[in-house]
This record gives C-alpha cells, structure tokens and sequence, in this order.
C-alpha cells in the first residue's frame, strides 16, 4: 500500500461510516474496508440470486438524532427517504381482530387518541390503566439509574400489576416486535431506554418505512459524501485479523493476505466478525467486556408475492406468535413488486438453524393464525439469518457494553453494542461511529 492513512476502519454499516465521515471532516486521511460488495452492513440492502432484499426489516424512529444530522450533512432529505407511519396494527391471534396505536401525537392526533380511547373489545380500560404505573415508574427509574437493568420486562410488569392481557398485547410487541427477545428475557431498562427520547421530543414520535433499498438510499450517500472528503474505499475485502508490533495494533491483514496499515484501527464491523477478527488478542484484560457480552442473533423472511399481503404498508405485530413484527413494503422499498411481505421472526437461533422451507412453512401457518392468509400468494422466499450479530439486550448486560476507547494503543471499536446512550439501533450505532472518530483522533 503506497498511500498512507491516518485511520483504517473494519466495515461499512453505520458505525463505521459514521466515523470515517466525522474523521475525514476533520481533513484525516481515511481508508473503509467493506467484506461485501455494498454498504450499509446491518442495514443494506442486496440482491440474492435475482430477488432484491434487505438485511432485514427496519424502521426509522422520528426522535433519531445524530443519523438525521449525518444524513443532512450527506445531502438526504429524511421526508424524501420515508414514508411516515402514523399508527401500528396489532393482529390478535385467532381472533380475527386488531389492536390499533397511534404513534404520532402531533400528526397523528386523531390516530393516538383513538389508540388510547378504542380497543374496547381487544384491550380493556383496566388493561390501559394498568399500563400507567409501569410506564410511569419505569420512565422515572430510567433517568436515575441502570437498576431497571436487573428486570426484565415481565417481572417489572408483574411488579406493577399490569394485566396478562396488557401484557401481550402490548408489552409483547413493543420488546420481541421490534428486539426479537421475549419480554421475559428482555431488558426494562432497554424498553424504557428505546423510548425515553420520545419523553422530550413527543413531537417527533412517529416511524417511517424506507422508500427503496437503505443502501441506496441513505448507506451510499454518506459513502459518497466521504469519498468527496477524501476517504477511501475497499469493498470486497474482508479483514482477517490485526497486526501488532510491541504491543500497538498497527493494522489488519486481509483474508486475501493484503496488509493495511495505519496509526489507528477501528473496528466496526459487527460484534461476531469482530471478534473474529480481535481473537488473537481475546486474553487482553483490556477486551474482557467485548469478548463477554452476550450475543443474539436475528431472522427474517422475506416474500415476493402476487399481491400484497396488507392492505397498507404499516408496521404490524403478532404477538402470541414467532411472527413478532411484519410490513407489507410494495407500496414503500419495493414498489416494483406486486405484493412484498417482511417477517421479524422470534425464536431466531430456532429459525437461523431450519431450512427456508420449514421457515417458510410456518411463516405461512402462523400468519393464517393472524388473519393474513398467504397460501399460493408466494412467488418467492428468502430468509435473512444474523447468527450471534446483535449484542444481547437481556436483562444484566448493560454495564458490559464496551467502550470505544479499548485501552490498546492504536485499537478503537464501533458498534451499537460498544456503550452510548442508545442501543442495538441505528441511531445508537451512528452515536457509537462519532465517539469512535473523536477517540481516534486523540491518539
């Protein structure tokens, strides 16, 4: 390699576009090395044997931060991006009905109050209220401490009474919907810390459906936007492992045995290739949070089919089934498909492991149970497996969340899991990418 870098950064999701822009903003020679072909990691999207998918199903939150100010800054429009959705559905299993919630007060007044005032039949007034104190407490216990972090939704539920029918019709979908893990398993302190934002910017809580593949659409232009700064690219270049010399990382070795080096290395691909790629340095005292964190893993289907599967390409839960959250996306990301259906599904080391046909099977059979009947709808399937991707958010991992800054000279790590005030999200691995920037350019 003749050109000299300042900082080489492992991967090209969020975390590590986000570094390589604020560091190339700030005039540092930068060089991405991408495994794939594309940008976007965790939220990209690709071709697979001539069908378009994504890496799975993903929402934008309207209270996002720091992604909307990078975006602004790489030229994208959000309300060009998205479609904003006013309400979610939550299908009731074998019962033909649905719950509905509005999830913007501002735009979507109307909606919001309708969710909180209607239901009757699905969800009680003594289910509503039953929610107050849980929210109410949980809200307050989140700003003060990481104790929430030692219950799971369930038991923080349980300790505040909220009715069993509560409980899975709405604190089901809102933590296995939107994280894949069971509210048994599953962090109060997460739960709570996903919407605490919302607390402040009320005004922008709403959701929006990406209008087109997320590498088009938002992962090239910050690529682009970098390349302008004078950053570089790689893709189809997967990282081996680091170099180290008198205990300093000075850089990585390719799979294809090509060598890059550069005073500092951050790591921002996921949290199991990047383990891979840090194992030679696994007994490190300084790497004993990053190598004990738990991980879990994520599974999607998607469908092409004849016709669409929903009547509006809205969020959707099926609490009560593994079909934890699903969308019909014809009329948003796919739009040249007539019927496009995206399944989050739960029980993902159960799904990572079957075949797409099994998968598929019972894709078909637990959505009939939900009221939406795909038999000789589909034309096509793909499953969409992450083993041990995402860090665990069960209950008691928070405070092992690593930090950027690993204590090794000349090593940095990105990632949603590396410790921000967000989570497994978008937003959190943005947040985690500027951190990582700031890091680096200290040493």
């Amino acid at each position: 390699m003749d050109k000299k870098y300042d900082t080489i950064v492992v991967g090209a999701g969020l975390a590590g576009l986000s570094c390589a822009y604020y560091m190339t903003s700030a005039d540092k020679k930068v060089l991405v090395l991408e495994a794939h072909s594309y940008a976007g990691g965790r939220t990209s999207s690709f071709c697979d044997k001539g069908m378009k998918v994504e890496s799975g199903l993903h929402r934008y939150i309207g209270y996002y931060s720091e992604l909307p100010k990078l975006l602004n800054k790489c030229g994208v429009d959000i309300d060009k991006m998205v479609t904003w959705e006013e309400k979610v559905d939550i299908l009731v299993k074998d019962k033909n009905k649905k719950v509905v919630l509005g999830l913007a007060p501002v735009s979507g007044f109307k909606k919001t109050v309708r969710g909180l005032t209607e239901n009757q039949k699905s969800l009680t007034t003594r289910d509503k209220l039953s929610l107050v104190p849980f929210f109410l407490c949980g809200f307050s216990n989140y700003l003060v401490s990481y104790d929430l972090d030692n219950y799971s939704v369930t038991e923080y539920a349980d300790k505040h009474h909220v009715t069993e029918n509560a409980k899975r019709l709405i604190l089901e979908p809102l933590s296995s919907g939107i994280f894949f893990m069971p509210p048994e398993n599953y962090s109060a302190y997460c739960f709570f810390g996903l919407f605490a934002p919302a607390l402040a910017k009320f005004y922008k809580m709403k959701i929006g459906a990406f209008l087109g593949g997320m590498t088009e659409i938002m992962a090239n232009p910050i690529v682009n936007k970098i390349k302008e700064q004078g950053g570089d690219f790689y893709f189809g270049e997967p990282v081996e492992t680091v170099i180290e010399k008198d205990g300093r990382i000075i850089g990585v070795r390719t799979k294809g045995g090509e060598e890059y080096i550069a005073p500092v290395t951050v790591i921002a691909a996921s949290l199991s290739a990047a383990r891979d790629i840090l194992m030679p340095l696994k007994n490190r005292i300084e790497l004993k949070a990053f190598f004990s964190l738990p991980c879990m893993s994520a599974c999607t289907m998607q469908l092409e089919l004849n016709e669409p599967a929903l009547k509006k390409d809205i969020t959707s839960f099926g609490p009560g089934t593994d079909m934890v959250s699903f969308a019909e996306q014809s009329r948003t990301t796919f739009r040249n498909s007539k019927g496009r259906l995206s399944v989050i599904l739960g029980n993902a080391d159960e799904y990572t492991d079957m075949s797409k046909e099994c998968a598929l099977e019972a894709v078909i059979r637990q959505m009939n149970s939900l009221g939406v009947h795909l038999e000789g709808n589909v034309i096509d399937a793909r499953k969409v497996s992450e083993k041990g991707e995402f860090y665990s958010l069960d209950k008691g991992n928070q405070l092992i969340r690593p930090y950027q800054k690993t204590g090794i000279k000349g090593l940095v790590l990105a990632g949603d899991y590396t410790r921000t005030s967000s989570f497994a999200t978008m937003e959190g691995a943005v947040i985690s990418g500027k951190k990582a920037a700031r890091v680096s350019m200290k040493m």
